[in-house]
């Protein structure tokens, strides 16, 4: 009877240390060969939102954080002197219109009687022409950038997304350049994994992907769009045209560099917010990483 209990209690033991082995195995295989982090971004464009034309605000047509579309008047900027700059560059354009008009008919005039009219008059004649011709067309195009900058005066968004820290009040003066607010471009979303390079001969792109967000459960559909050409090598400094200042490194522990990997997202769950600065797991479905897993085994 003893011997039955101690075969029971041998052969526990054995299935306790396999099923130990199995998860330290499945543990290994999950970290470390496939393609998995948990070091992830969603990230986004953000377009710094700044007249281009200087001037105090009259309006500011949107709130914080709200949905734009592209071409969407977000502010504007008194108008008046731009109307009043426009109004004297056209006065200014119909003044040299007049002026070069008679000149050229008088041009036209004298080389119709050669005889009565000296040579010397008729090229002072034709360079007047030339003179006014290009006061003309300066005017013109004083008149078309007065015309733009009074155009600029309503600032637009120049992609769709969401306007953000927007508080901007009417009465404020901008100068031309300044920021006023953010846009996040709304199609330029994606989510960005920080893989580890042992992890990268695993990795191609346009392998399908998943991303979970931290606290939501949902899965985030996606795919490998690119990998990064290169990171900072933090080791080395100098500039060009200067010898390489190289940092002398006597570690034991050498720690994998992390290299970014940019996934496009194809499919998001009903109800899942996107917001750039999320923090996101990311794993890549990849046919290598399976390779490699079979290749590891002892069987």
């Amino acid at each position: 009877m003893w011997r039955v209990s101690y075969l029971i209690r041998a052969l526990s033991t054995i299935a306790a240390i396999l099923v130990v082995l199995a998860a330290i195995y499945g543990l290994w295989v999950r970290y470390q060969i496939e393609p998995l982090t948990r070091d992830g971004k969603v990230r986004a464009d953000v377009v710094p939102i700044a007249p281009d034309v200087s001037g105090l605000v009259t309006d500011v047509r949107v709130r914080d954080n709200e949905v734009v579309r592209k071409g969407q008047v977000l502010l504007v900027i008194d108008p008046s002197r731009y109307r009043i700059a426009l109004t004297q560059a056209e006065a200014d354009v119909s003044k040299q219109q007049a002026a070069y008009n008679e000149a050229v008919r008088e041009d036209r005039r004298n080389r119709a009687m050669p005889d009565v009219v000296a040579r010397e008059t008729a090229e002072q004649d034709l360079a007047r022409v030339q003179q006014l011709r290009a006061g003309l067309t300066h005017a013109i195009a004083a008149r078309d950038l007065a015309a733009l900058n009074l155009e600029r005066t309503l600032v637009r968004a120049p992609v769709d997304g969401t306007v953000t820290n927007v508080d901007l009040q009417p009465g404020v003066y901008l100068n031309a350049g300044k920021a006023a607010m953010a846009l996040v471009d709304a199609k330029s979303l994606r989510v960005e994994g920080y893989f580890e390079e042992t992890k990268l001969p695993a990795i191609h792109v346009g392998d399908p992907a998943s991303i979970y967000l931290m606290g939501v459960a949902n899965e985030i559909r996606g795919h490998v769009a690119s990998i990064a050409g290169g990171v900072e090598d933090r080791e080395r400094a100098g500039t060009s045209a200067q010898l390489a200042n190289v940092n002398p490194s006597f570690t034991w522990v050498r720690l994998a560099q992390r290299i970014p990997v940019r996934i496009e997202i194809d499919a998001v769950p009903p109800g899942v917010l996107l917001i750039p600065g999320q923090t996101a797991s990311v794993e890549v479905h990849s046919s290598t990483a399976e390779i490699q897993v079979r290749r590891s085994l002892p069987w």
